[in-house]
Order: C-alpha cells, then structure tokens, then sequence
C-alpha cells in the first residue's frame, strides 16, 4: 500500500511539475518603461523547438520591426529555436523589434507568468509576461515558424 501511494504521489508531483513548465499559449508583454500591456504573443512548438508570434498589439497598433523591409509587428516572430533544457528553454533567439536586435535568450515558466531573458555577452534583461486568457485566435491552425530576415 505504502509502495501504491508513494507511486501516487510521484506521479502526481511529475504532472505538476510539467503543467508548470509548459510555455506554450497566449502571453501579455509589458512595456519596461510604462508597465503598461503591450502585445500580446502567442508562445507555440514545431518540431521539438518553441516560438513566439506577436498576435495582437495592444499598444501602436501599426508598429513595424525595425529589421530589412520594416515588416509589420503584427505576426512576426520575435521568438525562435529554444529548445527544453529541465524547467527551462534555452539556446534560441530573441528579436527587440523596435531595435532590431537580436539576443541569445531563454525562458521559463513562473506559476501564471513567463520570464523571458534576453542576453548580450555578460549583460541580460529580464521581461515578466502575464498568462493571457482572453485573447481569441481567429483559427485553430498551430503557427509554421517564418524567422525574420535580420542582419
């Protein structure tokens, strides 16, 4: 019985453990400066490795990424190649849109928000993103990674 439980308890605290690590869904971006919501970006897996796609922005509505062509904000990804690494993701990229920079970065998941760090040599910044739960996609079609162009 002893044996039964003990099983019980492990399984339990596995299922909890990556429940609280999954990082795929829809995120609220907060501006460092203001605090205030920004976008929101939609945190998806193809093929073993994680991206995030701006969805909706919540803030300047016409925003263009500061990159070749200046394509729009909207429906970039600004997230890809992170790869699962125990409760992290790591070894991927990170777009600034407004600068067009791009950062080593990783992320990982705390209780209903996603840190997310990006890194330049020593120097990193850390963003907290809230879970979002009221965005409404428009379809059900899982995104196909389209990585930016970028120098």
């Amino acid at each position: 019985m002893k044996k039964l439980m003990m099983t019980a308890v492990l399984a339990v605290g596995t299922l909890l453990a990556q429940v609280s690590a999954n990082v795929e869904g829809f995120w609220t971006t907060i501006d460092d400066s203001t605090g205030e919501a920004k976008s929101v970006v939609q945190v998806y897996k193809h093929n073993g490795k994680v991206y995030g796609r701006v969805v909706q922005l919540l803030k300047n509505k016409n925003a263009t990424a500061k990159i070749p062509g200046n394509p729009s904000t909207l429906g970039l990804d600004i997230i890809w190649d992170l790869e699962k690494d125990g409760d992290e993701y790591n070894g991927g990229k990170v777009l600034d849109p407004e600068k067009g920079s791009v950062y080593r970065c990783s992320m990982w998941r705390d209780g209903d928000t996603l840190k997310m760090r990006g890194k330049l040599g020593i120097f990193f910044r850390t963003q907290t993103w809230q879970k979002n739960t009221t965005f409404k996609p428009a379809g059900n079609a899982v995104p196909v990674p389209k990585i930016p162009k970028v120098d």
